[in-house]
């Protein structure tokens, strides 16, 4: 076959065009499974492409530079599948993180093979400088590849929450002198990046790198628990940037392609949940989020009563009722309860309650972490509604179970004085009757006390979701 560059074109454009196509599927979970395929074809399509565009341009590699590819796909697709079969729906905001962090770890290795050896690259013609605006790349794209490594690693540690490591845990890591430090940091970056851009040297290449590592673990430490959905999704947005980036270096057009589909994406999708959270991009970065409270809200939680329950009393409720909206969060997915949870709506449905699942932005560790779940479970997609969608049908709810969510339910948004004032809740304070499940009293990410565990209506069910939840089924009649 004459595989001419007008070839290559084509072909990327309809890569381009299947990334586009999951995008579009993403953006629902009725037609995620639809947008992943086109995903995967549209990625084989450019690897592919690209494969047989390196061979006609180093044809001397020959089937020794072939195998070395050849093997490079293998093992990072067996390392891959591997993965995907073996995490938990539990586990994949930390598995997102870590495919973040190769993400960017891989723009670093290209980026430092191609300033060793910008002519195999295509760069330039052996023995030749490379040209400014190349130089000027490759500073952005590995910086940026460099920060979105280091960040996603410390927010891998956060989400899976099992390391003792300091850094690692889901508190916000301050220190006095820290926003100056990174300030002074990031202008070191700078400088040390153009001045490889103007000398193509390796000093301050190197410089450049190990600063721009330490700077995106300082950039994530401070950020809590409760921002992870937003430190997702900013550094899915590095991610992209970084491909991009490098895609220009190389003068790849499926890579600048992808990269800012992915870049421009998670940048949106930071919005949509700083939006969510009523809180300014700038001020996650800058982070703590309600750490200062915490202490606080946890002590006056031990000297005020709730009223609690069995689950028993809640199959009661639950049994008796018309309609049910169910309030999914975190404690959730740690439970694992998504399937008795299924079970459970099943059987409401056949004693005819209508159920229904109302979805927070920024539930759970991930965004669409409560959507991955569910969909696991296989709950109708009809049956599940995000917040702007349901909060108007809660007051004429007649029972809202929650399970293992709480600042998303949290009353006190609706306090000026709060520190979450104005973030969007689920108005599951509204329903006639409340269920809360939790396993204790502890405080949400936010470490606010939350008034609605503590409202005349609300029973409080404390113990593990899945157990709970399956008590819940065998006691209704």
């Amino acid at each position: 076959m004459n595989f001419s560059l007008s070839l290559v074109v084509l072909l990327y454009l309809v890569a381009s065009v299947c990334f586009i196509q999951a995008l579009k599927g993403l953006s629902h979970p009725a037609t995620s499974r639809i947008g992943n395929a086109f995903g995967m074809v549209g990625m084989a399509i450019a690897c592919v492409t690209t494969v047989a565009l390196v061979m006609k341009i180093h044809p001397e590699t020959g089937g020794v530079g072939l195998a070395w590819v050849l093997l490079g796909l293998v093992v990072g697709g067996s390392v891959g599948t591997t993965i995907a079969r073996r995490v938990p729906m539990t586990k994949m905001p930390e598995m997102v993180a870590f495919m973040h962090s190769m993400i960017g770890l891989a723009a670093v290795f290209i980026a430092i093979a191609a300033v060793a050896e910008p002519a195999a690259f295509g760069i330039v013609e052996a023995g030749a400088p490379i040209p400014t605006g190349n130089r000027f790349e490759l500073f952005i794209g590995s910086f940026v590849g460099a920060i979105t490594f280091s960040g996603s690693v410390i927010a891998f540690g956060k989400l899976a929450g099992r390391y003792k490591f300091r850094l690692f845990q889901g508190a916000p890591v301050v220190f006095k002198g820290q926003h100056p430090l990174n300030a002074a940091l990031g202008l070191l970056m700078i400088a040390a990046g153009l001045l490889f851009v103007a000398s193509q040297s390796w000093t301050p290449f190197i410089v450049m790198l190990a600063t721009a590592f330490v700077l995106g673990v300082l950039i994530i430490i401070p950020i809590g628990g409760a921002d992870m959905p937003v430190v997702v999704s900013m550094l899915n947005s590095y991610s992209g940037w970084a491909a991009a980036g490098i895609g220009f270096s190389l003068n790849n057009p499926m890579l600048i392609i992808a990269g800012s589909l992915v870049g421009s994406s998670g940048a949106i999708l930071s919005y949509i949940m700083c939006r969510a959270m009523n809180r300014s991009f700038f001020n996650v970065i800058l982070g703590g989020f309600g750490g200062e409270v915490a202490a606080g809200a946890v002590a006056g939680a031990a000297q005020r009563s709730v009223k609690s329950g069995a689950a028993e009393d809640a199959a009661f409720l639950l049994g008796n009722a018309e309609s049910v909206i169910i309030v999914p969060g975190y404690g959730l997915a740690v439970a694992r309860a998504q399937h008795p949870l299924k079970e459970l709506s099943d059987k409401l449905l056949k004693k005819g309650v209508q159920v229904r699942y109302a979805i927070h932005p920024v539930a759970g560790r991930m965004p669409g972490h409560m959507n991955v779940l569910l969909a696991e479970a296989e709950v109708p997609y009809d049956q599940v509604f995000e917040m702007e969608g349901i909060n108007s049908e809660f007051a004429e709810t007649d029972v809202a179970l929650i399970l293992g969510a709480n600042d998303v339910v949290n009353p006190a948004a609706k306090d000026p004085k709060s520190p979450i004032a104005g973030m969007p809740i689920l108005e599951a304070y509204k329903a006639r009757q409340v269920i809360v499940n939790k396993r204790s009293m502890a405080s949400g990410y936010a470490g606010l006390d939350n008034e609605l565990f503590y409202m005349d209506k609300t029973m409080m069910v404390f113990g593990d979701a899945k157990k709970v939840v399956e008590d819940i089924v065998k006691a209704i009649e």
